[in-house]
């Protein structure tokens, strides 16, 4: 599986996850979403970018669903609900989100 990005082919693995996470970009990320029928606002680059520094910056830290909860809340200044986070990722902030940030499928098991 493939996508296409400003002319380059980027793999994906055959759950959509990049097969190479180097090649992420937001442009990349634009068009993941669009394959998982999201369309990205503020608050879902939020989460994304929360993601990937979460990644990048503390050891490969995985956050589950409870955690993005919490640390929206304090970036946002209102504790969004389950409901909400669903609302921008359908299939689970924490697996769908990982997903359009470029990282790999998670290795946590559950939601919270």
């Amino acid at each position: 599986m493939a996508i296409e990005v400003d002319g380059k082919t980027i793999e994906l693995t055959e759950t959509g996850y990049l097969v190479n996470i180097d090649e992420w970009t937001e442009a990349v990320a634009e068009e993941i979403a669009k394959k998982e029928g999201v369309d990205l606002t503020e608050q879902h680059w939020d989460v994304i970018k929360y993601l990937r520094d979460q990644h990048y910056n503390n050891g490969g830290n995985e956050p589950n669903e409870r955690t993005i909860l919490k640390d929206m809340a304090k970036l946002w200044g209102s504790k969004p609900t389950s409901k909400d986070m669903y609302r921008l990722f359908p299939g689970m902030p924490s697996k769908q989100g990982r997903k359009i940030a470029g990282l790999k499928e998670s290795t946590r098991k559950g939601g919270y």
